[in-house]
């Protein structure tokens, strides 16, 4: 990009709740002018006076949609932060109309892919540029370093590169960003990022309940070994936070204060979207799964309260009896059981975008997705630098389970994983992302499937024909009328037998 004319932005944002304010804080501390712009006024200033608190950062704030856009060097390149949907639309329209051809919009919400793609056909007839930009590492994120995945016009990423590569998070290998690929690729890695994202925090929940409800753990030990944890193999954001968390006082009272929080989980679509997605593109992701139906079931509150009071009478307890309980042991089994149904939920993600390329025809690079996100986003993890290996190794790796490094990490952990999700059986603790990832693993690792059964049950009662391992072809047979026919020989034997 050519330097910014004298006074003008080199970049607008609109939108200033957290995400946006944080951002536009980030793209000026890195030295980039800016212009912010929200329909709330007080938004604005809320941001200029950060601006300046911080430093005196290039930051000016404008009132009005056209000397926002005015403020702007050209060609503009303006980045929207709002509510997912109609919102988005309306911000679209409202700035348009004095944005001029080869000006850029860059949508940076988590938005329903084939929206962007929609928005992008839109202004294209205006001769306006477009991309889909996720973003991800929540506030802190958005302030020192997010993870950044833009997609759509390649021409339109060009505009913005060297300032998303300043702002973006750094690790070893380069700024966390790239150009993901055309249309809504951007979008839909978000997407799938946010549904690998339900499947993590769902196994280090399960990894909690295990070792508090069967172990027995206090906050303190809880606090002790998942701060050893992440300073092992699964050394990730995720991981040390969770940490952190089982350190927190109750300030408004006794105790600490992950006890006190009541257990309904909130969430906002993306997750629902990636189990939409998988079962559209016919992807088994039973851990992402697993994790949108704990949320789900956590919002039955009341009918738990009351299941959990009728199943008491009727002599089945919360927890079931524990004996002989080694706690060092558990810990250390729980640690190997949560890396490897770790892996599972990673691979299911994977594949689903992996699926989407090839769909769309985006030729996304499944190595370089994972080396964005090894910093700044929420999933960002010290394994994620050995999955980018295994893509490098082989760019059409059909599983992260048969990398050979993963594989045989697998088989060292199965064992410890079985007894985790045993014990929780057997005392009645449900670890539903933990054993969806375990029985993924037992499905994909076996040679042969229960599923001759079923395929000869559909040809059975509707036709549906079958395939035999033995010579090629398609067949059908007509089960009822063998079957009754063999039925009636075995009665006519017993018959003449007596």
């Amino acid at each position: 990009m050519a330097d910014a004319a004298v006074g003008m932005s080199r970049i607008g944002l609109a939108g200033l709740a957290v995400m946006g304010q944080n951002l536009a804080l980030n793209i000026a501390e890195k030295g980039f002018p800016i212009s912010v712009y929200n329909r709330t006024s007080s938004k604005v200033d809320e941001t200029v006076e950060r601006a300046k608190e911080e430093g005196d950062l290039p930051l000016k704030g404008y009132y009005s949609p056209q000397e926002f856009v005015q403020s702007i060097q050209k060609p503009r390149s303006v980045i929207i932060l709002v509510k997912a949907g109609a919102p988005v639309d309306q911000t679209i329209e409202t700035l348009s109309k004095h944005l001029e051809p080869g000006d850029c919009i860059i949508d940076g919400g988590n938005e329903w892919y084939e929206n962007t793609e929609r928005r992008a056909a839109a202004v294209k007839e205006k001769g306006l540029l477009y991309l889909g930009m996720g973003v991800s590492g929540g506030e802190e994120g958005a302030r020192n370093g997010p993870s950044l995945m833009p997609g759509g016009t390649p021409e339109a990423y060009y505009y913005i590169e060297d300032v998303v590569k300043k702002v973006a998070a750094q690790v070893d290998d380069g700024p966390c960003v790239t150009y993901v690929g055309e249309g809504g690729a951007g979008n839909f890695v978000k997407m799938v990022h946010n549904g690998i994202e339900y499947g993590d925090m769902q196994l280090i929940s399960e990894a909690y309940d295990v070792l508090k409800s069967v172990g027995g753990l206090t906050n303190e030990e809880l606090h002790e070994a998942f701060t050893e944890w992440n300073e092992g193999e699964l050394e990730s954001f995720l991981v040390e936070i969770t940490a952190d968390i089982f350190s927190v006082k109750d300030d408004k009272g006794d105790g600490f204060l992950v006890d006190k929080i009541l257990d309904k989980t909130g969430m906002k679509g993306t997750g629902k979207w990636t189990v939409q997605q998988a079962a559209e593109l016919s992807i088994a992701a039973p851990t992402i799964a697993a994790s949108l139906d704990s949320r789900f079931l956590s919002g039955l509150k009341e009918e738990r309260l009351e299941a959990a009071r009728i199943f008491k009478e009727a002599g089945v307890g919360d927890i079931l009896a524990v004996k002989n309980l080694d706690k060092k042991a558990l810990i250390d089994d729980v640690r190997k059981a949560l890396y490897a149904a770790k892996i599972c939920s990673y691979a299911q993600g994977m594949n689903l975008i992996r699926a989407k390329s090839l769909e769309k025809g985006w030729n996304l690079n499944l190595g370089e997705l994972a080396r964005i996100w090894k910093g700044g986003c929420i999933i960002r993890a010290k394994f994620l630098d050995r999955i980018k290996q295994a893509y490098d190794r082989n760019p059409n790796l059909a599983s992260l389970l048969i990398d050979p490094e993963f594989a045989k990490e697998m088989v060292e952990r199965q064992g410890a994983w079985r007894r985790i999700v045993s014990l929780a059986i057997e005392v009645g603790v449900s670890t539903p992302g933990m054993s969806a990832s375990l029985a993924y693993f037992d499905t994909y690792r076996r040679a042969r499937l229960p599923a001759n059964l079923v395929q000869a049950q559909r040809d059975y009662f509707g036709a549906h024909t079958y395939e035999r391992i033995d010579m090629p072809g398609s067949y059908h047979t007509e089960w009822f009328k063998i079957a009754k026919k063999y039925v009636n020989n075995k009665a006519n034997v017993g018959a003449v037998a007596k």
